[in-house]
């Protein structure tokens, strides 16, 4: 859907780039996690996609045609949900949503959509009277209502509460599952483990890491078994050379276990190993 080749980009106050030289692609019908801390380049870098920033050097081919030879026609295939909601607090929910999807040519269901998110009975009520959770929901429609092919989602499930936030992810999965493609920016690293088919590492304008969530555990984690069993009798054995670990069998054979564990790290230690930052959670 995208490639962009030695993108670099600055502010015209700014005496140093946002944006290094990145290059990455976001192969059609794969969710592509851009992450990283604050301040980094990440939404620089979905403006500059989304036609909000120009200016930039590099070359950026979507679907591979020059991004700037688009005109107003590309919005009509892309769907953006911002980080803080943007929504008409003096109008109802459903005439927010109205007023949007009469912006399109393409138009989605929208009572379905509402009905999907759990906002279908609040429906009426103005969006002054949303809670935080709600607008957050009411958001992420705005960024279906053109039957988009390209979704742009920043931080989608931030102030959602477990349920809530399910069924949003579930929702992004069906949109995947339909053909759909997704660039993610979150510091949610549970939502990126769980949705994110590659995951691209940001640090100072640079990208640090390109992979799936699967190779970065493996390139970072290590290759150990740790075993607990009895009373709190712990042991670790290398993951390599399990087979030949008389006493692992052992252990499995006669021993009461209580947990086994590789020690496959997470996305929130990757998170801080490539860039240097701990997430938010």
């Amino acid at each position: 859907m995208f490639k962009v080749e030695n993108l670099s980009f600055r502010y015209p106050k700014n005496e140093k780039d946002t944006i290094k030289r990145i290059s990455f692609e976001i192969k059609k019908g794969e969710i592509f996690g851009l992450l990283g801390p604050s301040g980094v380049g990440k939404s620089t870098t979905q403006k500059i996609l989304i036609k909000i920033l120009r200016n930039y050097e590099g070359k950026i081919l979507y679907k591979n045609r020059q991004l700037d030879d688009y005109g107003i026609d590309f919005y009509e295939e892309i769907g953006v949900g911002f980080e803080v909601p943007v929504l008409f607090s003096k109008l109802t929910g459903y005439e927010n949503i109205e007023f949007f999807k009469s912006l399109y040519q393409n138009k989605a269901d929208t009572e379905e959509l509402l009905k999907k998110v759990g906002l279908y009975e609040d429906k009426d009520k103005l969006v002054a009277e949303y809670s935080k959770g709600m607008k957050v929901r009411l958001n992420f429609i705005r960024a279906m209502l053109n039957n988009p092919k390209m979704l742009f989602l920043d931080e989608p499930t931030s102030g959602l509460d477990p349920k809530n936030a399910r069924i949003i992810k579930n929702i992004i999965k069906e949109f995947k599952n339909n053909g759909g493609t997704v660039l993610l920016t979150t510091h949610l690293m549970n939502d990126v483990d769980e949705l994110c088919d590659r995951v691209a590492f940001m640090a100072d304008g640079k990208i640090a890491e390109i992979n799936t969530p699967k190779q970065l555990k493996i390139k970072y984690g290590e290759r150990l078994v740790d075993v607990e069993y009895g009373d709190n009798v712990k042991t670790t054995f290398c993951l390599d050379e399990l087979g030949k670990e008389k006493e692992f069998y052992r252990i499995l054979e006669k021993e009461n276990i209580i947990t086994i564990h590789s020690r496959e790290t997470s996305l929130d230690e990757i998170f801080i190993n490539v860039t240097g930052v701990e997430t938010d959670e």
